[in-house]
Parts: structure tokens; C-alpha cells; sequence
């Protein structure tokens, strides 16, 4: 029996048309709701819940358990709900955790890498409350007693120079190594000088320019200093280097002296 022609779209009857747009139609719908429903089930399946994080690289700061305690109870959703983003800023809100890389790992659990904060420094806070400053230079909250025996410097300024004041630290601490003192704080004031404390006792006023003007009056000053101490046979009690010519400094027990 021979098979019935089939007319082009264009040449059948409006009815039958609808009819096929209307059918169409149906099914588009019903995969849709399949799908929906599918994702549903998903993201309540029970199989699906999350029900173990690894946890791997920087730990120094914190135990497996104390930082599941932190970021678990921030979590939401499962295996396949979960924004990886909101958990990485789950772990990230633990303090001392500076980074968080986190992963899936099938079928039901997380995998996470940390890096933690290397402290460089104490911050004082214009508001009173001291923070730390990492190796990167970035300010970050913890808790300031975890590093009170490591002899940390002491830095203060604006928020936005703890990398600046950090490239400081780190070029004049080799600098003022030949006087036997180390760089105990540093502070840089809101119209850009920096001053200096030794843990000698010293005080250094280096003033303000650029970081190479400023290592600059620096060497100056450490190279001639020497010859002054030897001269008076007394210990260096302030120097203020922002004079155009030379600086000033005041030994113990003798009056303050120009060297130019």
C-alpha cells in the first residue's frame, strides 16, 4: 500500500498546523519539567550531601578540626548546590587563612588547599585596634597575642601604604645593620615622612621623598654616623635627617650637633 505524500509546512492546513505547533509545544514543556525535576532531585538527594572535607597545606596556625568547626556551619547546599565560590569564602572567614582553593571530589565530598598568613608586622590601627600585616603587605584581623613572641616590628600609617611601609622595613633593616640596632617601629604619617625606632632606644626622623631619596639620607647618615659616635664617645640618642645639607642628631649627654 502506497505511503501518503506528506505536504510541505507551508502548504498544510492552518488547523494542522496549530495542531503541530500545539504538540511541539508540549513536549518542549514536558522536557523542561523533566529537567527541572531532575535538578530537584539533585540538589535534595540525601546520597549527594556533603560528608568530608580534606583539608591540605597551611596549617601552622590552625588545626584540621578547628577550621572544619569554622567554615562547616557556612556551608550550603550539596555535592552538586554547593557555589564553590561562597565555599571558598567559607574557609577564607577563618582567621589566619589567607587563601582557599576548593574542589569537588565525587561523590560527596570537598577537597580544600589553604594558605595561611605569614605575619611581617604589628599594625596600629588609626582606631586603636592593632591588626597584622602578612608577608604580602596586606593588612588582615587575628588575633594580636598569637604573635607576641615573635618580635615582630611595629608599623603604622595609612591602610592603604602596609606594602609601601613593608618595602621600607625590608630595605633599611640591612641598612642600619653596621649601627647594631634593628628597626623595632616604623610610621609613616599622612603627609608622607617616615620616622624610625631603633631597639636601642633611637629615634630617626628620615622625612619624606620617594623610597630611594629617603635610603639615600639613610646610607648618608649610616656611613658618617660612625665618626661622630667615636668622636663624642657617646651612643646615639635622635638623628633628624630632613635637613637639605646634613642632619642633626643628639648623643647622650651631649647637646644636639648640625653634621654636614
Amino acid at each position: 500500500m502506497p505511503r501518503a505524500a506528506t505536504l510541505p509546512l507551508d502548504e498544510q492546513p492552518m488547523d494542522v498546523r496549530l495542531m503541530n505547533g500545539v504538540a511541539s509545544g508540549v513536549f518542549v514543556l514536558a522536557g523542561a519539567a523533566l529537567l527541572a525535576a531532575g535538578v530537584m532531585w539533585l540538589v535534595r538527594a540525601p546520597q549527594f550531601t556533603i560528608r568530608g572535607v580534606e583539608i591540605d597545606g597551611d596549617m601552622g596556625r590552625n588545626s584540621v578540626n578547628t577550621i572544619r568547626a569554622n567554615a562547616m556551619p557556612r556551608l550550603r547546599g550539596n555535592f552538586f548546590s554547593l557555589d564553590l565560590q561562597q565555599g571558598r569564602d567559607a574557609f577564607e572567614a577563618v582567621p589566619w587563612v589567607r587563601s582557599a582553593v576548593v574542589r569537588r571530589v565525587w561523590p560527596d565530598r570537598l577537597a580544600v588547599r589553604l594558605e595561611e598568613h605569614r605575619a611581617a608586622a604589628v599594625w596600629q590601627g588609626e582606631d586603636g585596634n592593632d591588626r597584622l600585616v602578612n608577608s604580602f603587605g596586606e593588612i588582615f584581623d587575628a588575633n594580636v597575642g598569637d604573635v607576641e613572641d615573635e618580635g615582630l616590628p611595629v608599623f603604622s600609617g595609612p591602610d592603604a601604604e602596609a606594602a609601601g611601609v613593608l618595602a621600607m622595613f625590608r630595605r633599611l633593616g640591612p641598612l642600619l645593620a653596621p649601627l647594631d640596632a634593628a628597626v623595632e617601629e616604623l610610621h609613616l604619617s599622612h603627609r608622607g615622612s617616615w620616622s624610625v625606632e631603633l631597639d636601642n632606644g633611637a629615634t630617626l626622623e628620615l622625612g619624606r621623598g620617594s623610597e630611594d631619596e629617603v635610603i639615600e639620607r639613610a646610607a648618608r647618615f649610616v656611613r658618617t654616623l660612625p665618626e661622630v659616635t667615636a668622636r663624642w664617645r657617646a651612643p646615639l640618642e635622635y638623628a633628624d635627617l630632613r635637613h637639605t645639607d646634613g642632619y642633626a642628631v643628639r648623643l647622650r649627654g651631649v647637646t644636639t650637633k648640625t653634621i654636614n
